[in-house]
């Protein structure tokens, strides 16, 4: 007997291009952050807020296409509707505090990275690769959690810290998308009788 989940990236083929362009929004928002490092936190909220709605709205779309998918799509979704969310609040309130934004900052992350542990745990039989994907979790945790515990840190090393975070969360995106793209889905394991 075949075991088989109804929630995998049953079309890498499809979507790896998702996670690509989802790395190199990140790594875009991030040499942009490393080139400018006096950013007013005005310029900071709006540039962070337009990486993180372009990587919402990418990941809607990888949502999209794999709907019928189960539990891979309600992740997507998840990390799509917040990503969107925290992006829309950055343009509405592109004058937070600098502790606001840190914070809001801080919970997509730690969100984001949770969401894709999960994602990285419950695709682990059906593709090749998933370290990647969990890899991108754990190093979003790791960020928003010096975040929430250094949240007095300079402006400029939070600037540096965030694009860090950016090119290396984006480098991770794109190895995964590259690797589904020129990977066919893990045969399921069998099931003992």
């Amino acid at each position: 007997m075949v075991v088989s989940h109804p929630d995998d990236f049953s079309q890498p083929a499809r979507t790896w291009w998702l996670l690509v362009m989802r790395g190199i929004a990140a790594i875009t928002f991030g040499v942009l952050a490393l080139l400018w490092p006096g950013l007013t936190l005005l310029v900071m909220a709006l540039l962070w807020g337009a990486y993180v709605l372009v990587d919402g709205l990418l990941s809607l779309l990888h949502a999209f296409k794999l709907r019928g998918r189960g539990l891979s799509v309600a992740l997507w979704s998840l990390v799509g509707v917040l990503g969107v969310a925290a992006g829309v609040l950055a343009f509405i309130w592109p004058g937070l505090t600098a502790f606001v934004l840190l914070t809001l900052i801080a919970a997509w992350a730690i969100v984001v990275g949770a969401l894709q542990l999960v994602a990285a745990w419950r695709l682990r039989r059906q593709i090749r690769g998933e370290w990647l994907l969990a890899l991108s979790g754990a190093l979003s945790l790791v960020f928003g959690a010096l975040l929430v515990l250094q949240p007095q840190t300079g402006a400029v090393a939070v600037v540096v810290l965030v694009a860090g975070y950016a090119i290396a969360f984006g480098v991770v995106l794109m190895a995964l998308g590259w690797r589904l793209r020129g990977t066919q889905l893990r045969r399921p394991r069998r099931a003992a009788a």
